[in-house]
């Protein structure tokens, strides 16, 4: 397998599934792109140290895992979409002879890529998609490799056959998560082209920020604070162990001066680290205000969290529903809610590969 297939469309049939250091996450959609159907959602926890910075660390654990999820929850589905994290795939704009095609085309591509790839081609997998003309020379035409190391691949191959799958879709986390909140701009905004939103993916221990304006990230940012911090300062505050602090935020379990001694620090500190995250994004961009800020992941539906990040950065800001405007499958109409729907963006925006041409 090689990311030949980061940028095709998928097949009738796709499971997307998102990896995290918090878990497995798991979409289906069926329909249509038009009228999208909530088919399939799953996750299941991880124990910590399964998944780390550099992948997969405890691959049969994973494996295990997964094929629980997929027998608990009866899903027959085999063709899935993964991802790689954004730090593990290097994407780059190159510009070409327009008039190329063919294996001419995939050697231009190969001699460029070479200057941008600080590793042998040979080492890695490479994938390109044509963007369009050059807007500066008709004789151009602009394009997008993305290269990973091979090594990076080849465990989510590993993952794919363990659990008996077929790894039909290779994509990149980011993308995964800008092609949902595309879509869920498009249902929000009439006049969506100039529409500048941030989206905070507040994750177990890492936060990504991601800007884009008219279907294009223009900003993407990393930062190391996430929904674990906040299970460390129940634990330390009320001296439980971080197993049974992280079950009593879970159940909503905790003393009557959690808001005010806990949870208050813990939202002004996030919200103090989105503030530095958007400056940042201030002062190297042309921009200076967000039309809408988004928030997505576990760590989403912290109270308090929306208001004080609209507050701060002086614009609306969400919680992210990625099912927003699908319709939901038989087997999903018996469960009341969909409150966890937030942390279930980026494999939402997996799942919304078999739709994309």
């Amino acid at each position: 397998m090689d990311l030949k297939s980061l940028f095709k469309r998928g097949p009738e049939e796709i499971l997307g599934i998102d990896l995290s250091s918090w878990g497995i996450k798991a979409v289906g959609l069926g329909g249509s792109a038009q009228n999208p159907v909530l088919e399939t959602l799953a996750s299941a926890p991880l124990a910590a140290g399964c998944i780390g910075d550099a992948g997969i660390e405890k691959m049969d654990d994973v494996a295990n895992a997964l094929r629980t999820l997929l027998a608990k929850h009866r899903i027959k589905t085999k063709n899935v979409a993964l991802a790689l994290p954004s730090a593990a795939v290097i994407t780059k704009k190159i510009t070409i002879r327009a008039d190329l095609q063919g294996l001419d085309l995939e050697d231009q591509v190969e001699a460029e890529a070479r200057q941008y790839i600080p590793f042998p081609l040979e080492d890695v997998r490479l994938d390109f998609c044509e963007i369009g003309p050059n807007p500066l020379r008709d004789d151009l035409a602009d394009v997008l490799i993305a290269a990973a190391r091979r090594e990076r691949v080849e465990s989510l191959q590993e993952l794919a056959d363990l659990a008996d799958l077929v790894p039909v879709v290779v994509d990149v986390q980011s993308y995964a998560l800008q092609s949902a909140m595309e879509r869920l701009v498009n249902l929000q905004f009439q006049d969506k082209k100039d529409i500048l939103c941030a989206l905070f993916k507040i994750g177990a221990s890492r936060t990504v920020l991601q800007v884009s304006r008219g279907g294009e990230i223009v900003y993407e940012r990393d930062q190391g604070v996430g929904g674990d911090q906040l299970t460390q300062r129940i634990a330390e505050h009320y001296g439980y162990s971080p197993s049974d602090a992280e079950k009593r935020k879970q159940a909503g379990n905790l003393p009557q001066d959690y808001e005010s001694a806990v949870l208050a620090p813990f939202v002004g500190a996030m919200v103090q680290v989105f503030e530095r995250g958007t400056h940042l994004f201030f002062n190297s961009t042309a921009f200076n205000k967000l039309d809408q800020v988004f928030l997505a992941g576990g760590g989403a539906l912290v109270g308090g969290l929306a208001a004080s990040i609209s507050s701060a950065l002086q614009a609306p800001c969400g919680v992210v529903n990625p099912f927003e405007g699908m319709t939901l499958g038989a087997s999903l109409r018996k469960q009341e809610g969909l409150q966890s729907a937030p942390m279930y963006l980026g494999a939402c925006g997996l799942a919304l590969r078999r739709f994309q041409a």
